[in-house]
């Protein structure tokens, strides 16, 4: 028995819908002076090579995309007292990040004591660091290499998750849902995580530690992984019903995504935790009375070691939970 649409209209309709689609969104933002040129030009073919590939990948993009925007936005004025490396309006997106000469106080030049140059702060004083390619390349590189595997595979077919047609497209499928049940999972988890009354727990050892701490959990950002991921499953599922054709049994086996997906966020965002918690520096600054992510003469180490930077330690965790969850639906579908 067949439910469904088909491959969603042809696969060139795809991109038209997608370049379309792609082009708006890129031009709202840099309207809104959010990105850089090099976010627009891997952005928009990005989303192109997911829509191309079916509907339901573009969904999750686009659900990863605007809800991680949404949860950035709340409770900004907290976070940039609390986190660093806070970005007014997104901290995993295309969305732009300032730092206020309020967060430094009357004499800048003391904020090199915490472990960076004059220079560069006062540059960042006067101009708006916008997201770029790197960001952008973070939170959608490895899905784009498997969407456009799944396009070539299938021929812009949309299928059902099912090891008895391809265990090949299954796994690069799942890949896909873990990869953005990851990056929604981390990003609720630490816009919401750092806002919750309880303190936080750093992942290797459980003791309490300061707000912003790298690899510091709690129950409320653990929730908010499991509630991104669950989005993330809701989404494929729901675009699946309407996109693909499969028998009835394994149609309704579909469903198992939803709870598949809230396992990889939460998964995703405890494997992040660990990371930043040992290969990403953490220290508190008496001078500027808040967690840092740089060494210096008035900084007192809390955890990790500078190896990687926040971009690097998504990549891993987002590599690692796409590769678990691939595994993962091969076994149960």
């Amino acid at each position: 028995m067949d439910h469904g649409g088909g491959g969603g209209g042809g696969v060139w309709i795809r991109a038209v819908v997608a370049v379309a689609a792609g082009g708006a969104i890129a031009a709202r933002a840099v309207r809104r002076k959010s990105v850089d040129s090099t976010a627009v030009f891997v952005g928009v073919p990005a989303m192109v090579a997911h829509t191309v590939a079916g509907y339901r990948f573009a969904g999750m993009l686009l659900v990863f995309f605007f809800t991680a925007s949404r949860m950035t936005r709340v409770g900004e004025k907290r976070k940039r007292a609390l986190d660093p490396d806070f970005k007014e309006g997104g901290q995993r997106n295309w969305f732009t990040f300032r730092v206020e000469a309020s967060d430094f106080g009357s004499d800048c030049s003391r904020v090199g004591e915490c472990g960076k140059s004059l220079e560069r702060q006062n540059s960042y004083l006067v101009h708006t660091t916008l997201i770029g390619r790197k960001q952008v390349l973070s939170n959608s590189g490895i899905a784009s290499v498997l969407v456009v595997l799944i396009a070539l595979v299938t021929g812009g077919s949309d299928r059902c998750l099912d090891t008895r047609e391809s265990s090949l497209v299954t796994a690069l499928i799942g890949g896909v849902i873990g990869h953005y049940a990851c990056c929604n999972g981390d990003t609720w988890s630490s816009e919401l995580g750092i806002l919750s009354k309880a303190e936080p727990r750093i992942i290797t050892t459980f003791k309490r530690v300061r707000k912003g701490t790298n690899g510091g959990v709690t129950i409320d950002g653990l929730l908010a992984a499991a509630a991104a991921g669950f989005s993330i499953g809701l989404t494929f599922v729901l675009l699946g019903f309407l996109t693909t054709q499969c028998s009835s049994d394994v149609f309704w086996r579909q469903l198992l995504v939803i709870p598949l997906a809230t396992a990889a966020g939460l998964c995703g965002s405890l494997i992040d935790s660990l990371l930043g918690a040992t290969l990403q520096y953490s220290g508190y600054c008496s001078l500027r009375k808040k967690v840092v992510g740089v060494d210096g003469p008035t900084v007192t180490r809390i955890s990790g070691r500078n190896i990687l930077d926040n971009n690097g330690v998504n990549v891993v965790s987002v590599f690692l939970t796409t590769l678990i969850t691939a595994l993962a639906c091969v076994y149960v579908f």
